[in-house]
């Protein structure tokens, strides 16, 4: 765990694109606010290596976002799934995804799933656009003000730290 926040802090200190860092923990939260073992998460994992996202920042999403789900938001989905399901005027939409085999293997009849691919396609732009936001407005203000630092240029200047970006490359 302390690896992975070191190497999105990395990620947010280095030249990576700010969209690959907002784009994985988008796709995280897909993922995070969904259950783990379904066909659209393998999907969205193989979405993640195909855009080259930034992976630290994508575990690390899945990880903050699954607590997220499983604090706050699964009693949201499950009711939102089940008003989905039950509503009289979808029961001939749902009849026909279910009698075919993709949409079976999709569990969109679980309730929670249902709920939660709707609520996390719902927030997915919003979440992408506030950490696009957040990352840049690190790399703008904290960022720099934290490298004006008296301790930050004093450790900068140490062998210790020269030793580290050696090895840490």
């Amino acid at each position: 765990m302390l690896t992975m926040l070191a190497k999105l802090l990395k990620a947010l200190n280095s030249e990576s694109a700010p969209w690959q860092i907002a784009l994985a923990l988008a796709l995280s939260m897909i993922i995070g606010l969904t259950p783990l073992w379904s066909l659209h998460n393998l999907v969205i994992l193989l979405l993640a290596m195909i855009i080259r996202v930034n992976l630290s920042a994508f575990f690390l999403g899945i990880l903050v976002f699954t607590g997220i789900g499983m604090a706050l938001v699964d009693p949201w989905s499950i009711r939102l799934g089940e008003e989905l399901l039950t509503r009289p005027d979808l029961q001939t939409l749902w009849t026909e995804l279910y009698a075919q085999d993709f949409w079976r293997m999709l569990a969109f009849n679980h309730t929670l799933t249902l709920g939660g691919v709707c609520l996390a396609l719902i927030a997915f732009i919003p979440v992408f656009a506030i950490s696009l936001i957040l990352v840049r407005v690190y790399r703008e203000r904290v960022l720099n003000w934290v490298n004006k630092l008296k301790i930050t240029q004093m450790l900068k200047a140490s062998t210790f730290y020269s030793l580290y970006q050696k090895f840490a490359e």
